[in-house]
C-alpha cells in the first residue's frame, strides 16, 4: 500500500514537473507575443504617423499646386490679353498713321479750295453785275445747272467738308492717344483724354443702330491733374470696363423689347422708354484719382460679383467673352498701379465699377 502511494506521488509530481515546463514555455510565448505585439502596434503607430505625414505633405503639395495652377491661369490670361491689345495698338497705330497723312492734305487745302471759290464766286458776281444781260446760250445754262443755288450750297459744301475732315482728325487723335499700349514706362498724362480717346474707339457701338438707340454717355469730369500711370494699360482698363456697360445695356433693350413683343396685343412691340446711359464720373480724392463708370443695365447679381474679377469667369454666352477683360483689368489697377477696382450692382438697376489709382505712382 505504501508503495503505490510513492508510485502515484512520483507519477504526480512527474506530471507537475511536465506541466511547469508547459506552464514555462506558455509564459515566455504570451512574454514573446507581447513583445511582438508592442512591436507590431510601435509599427502600426509609425505607420500611421507616416501616413499623417504623407497626408500633411500631400495637403501641401495640392495647395502649392492649385496656388500655381491660379498664377500660371492668370499669367495665361495676361499673356493672351496683353497680346491681343498689343496686337491691336499696333493695327490702331498703323491705321491712324495711315490715314493721318491723307486727311492733314485735305483738311490743309480746304481752306485754299474755300478761298479760291469765294474769290470764284466773286468774280461771277462781278461778270454779272457788269453783263447783267447774258446771251441765250448762257442764260439757257444758269438756268439749267441752277446757279443760284450752286453758289449758296457750294459754300456749305465746303463747310461741311471742313467739319468732316476736322472729325477725321479728331478719330485719328483718339485712335493715336489709344493706341499708346506698347509704352511700358510710367509718364504722366490727362485721364479725360484717354477716357474720351476709349469713347471715340467705341462711338460704332454708342451710336443708334438697327433694334438699338443711342447710348447716352454723361460725363462729370472734375479737376484733375496730369497723373503718373500707365497710359497704354490704363486705357485698357477703361475699353474693358465701357464695353462690359455697353452690353448689359444692351442686353436690358433686348430682354424690353422680347417683354413688349410678349406682352403687345399688336404684332409690333410698344414703344419701349427705357433710356440707356452711361455716367463717367472724375475726381480727385486725398491724392488718389477716381474713375466712376456706371450704367443702368441688367445689373450683376451678389454671387456674380464675388467671382467677376476671376480669370476665365464669364455670364456671356460661348463667343461673345473670354472672361479675361476684368481679370486682367484688376491686375491692371491693383498690382500694377497700386490702386482699388471695385463693382456695385444692382440687378435690374444697374452697375458701377469704380476705379482708384495714387497721383503719384512710387
Amino acid at each position: 500500500m505504501q508503495l503505490d502511494y510513492e508510485q502515484r506521488i512520483k507519477e504526480l509530481e512527474k506530471a507537475n514537473r511536465i506541466l511547469q515546463k508547459k506552464l514555462d514555455r506558455s509564459e515566455s510565448l504570451r512574454i514573446a507575443l507581447e513583445e511582438t505585439n508592442e512591436k507590431k502596434e510601435a509599427l502600426f503607430l509609425k505607420v500611421i504617423d507616416e501616413l499623417r505625414e504623407s497626408q500633411r505633405i500631400l495637403e501641401e503639395q495640392s495647395r502649392d499646386l492649385e496656388e500655381t495652377l491660379k498664377k500660371l491661369r492668370a499669367m495665361q490670361s495676361k499673356l493672351v490679353e496683353s497680346e491681343k491689345m498689343s496686337a491691336l495698338g499696333v493695327l490702331v497705330a498703323g491705321i491712324a498713321h495711315e490715314i493721318n497723312n491723307p486727311v492733314n492734305f485735305i483738311y490743309g487745302n480746304i481752306n485754299y479750295v474755300t478761298q479760291y471759290a469765294s474769290e470764284i464766286l466773286e468774280l461771277l458776281k462781278c461778270y454779272q453785275e457788269t453783263y447783267p444781260n447774258p446771251s441765250l446760250h448762257i442764260a439757257d445754262k444758269i438756268k439749267k445747272i441752277d446757279l443760284d443755288f450752286i453758289k449758296k450750297d457750294f459754300v456749305q459744301v465746303l463747310n461741311s467738308m471742313e467739319i468732316g475732315s476736322q472729325r477725321i482728325s479728331e478719330i485719328v487723335r483718339s485712335l493715336r492717344t489709344f493706341s499708346r499700349l506698347d509704352e511700358a514706362a510710367v509718364k504722366k498724362v490727362d485721364i479725360h483724354e484717354g477716357i474720351d480717346s476709349t469713347l471715340m474707339i467705341l462711338q460704332n457701338r454708342l451710336k443708334p443702330r438697327l433694334n438699338y438707340p443711342e447710348i447716352t454717355v454723361i460725363k462729370e469730369y472734375g479737376n484733375l491733374p496730369r497723373v503718373a500711370c500707365y497710359a497704354g494699360k490704363l486705357n485698357q482698363v477703361l475699353i474693358n470696363i465701357i464695353s462690359n456697360a455697353i452690353d448689359a445695356l444692351e442686353q436690358k433693350i433686348d430682354d424690353t423689347q422680347q417683354s413688349h413683343y410678349q406682352t403687345a396685343e399688336l404684332d409690333t412691340p410698344q414703344t419701349s422708354n427705357f433710356a440707356p446711359t452711361i455716367k463717367i464720373t472724375t475726381e480727385l480724392i486725398n491724392n488718389w484719382i477716381s474713375i466712376k463708370v456706371s450704367d443702368n443695365g441688367i445689373g450683376i447679381d451678389e454671387k456674380t460679383i464675388q467671382q467677376i474679377f476671376n480669370p476665365f469667369f464669364t455670364t456671356k454666352p460661348v463667343g461673345k467673352g473670354t472672361g479675361l477683360g476684368l481679370s486682367i483689368s484688376y491686375q491692371i489697377i491693383v498690382e500694377t498701379h497700386q490702386g482699388q477696382l471695385e463693382c456695385k450692382s444692382i440687378p435690374g438697376i444697374g452697375t458701377e465699377f469704380i476705379i482708384m489709382i495714387p497721383e503719384q505712382q512710387l
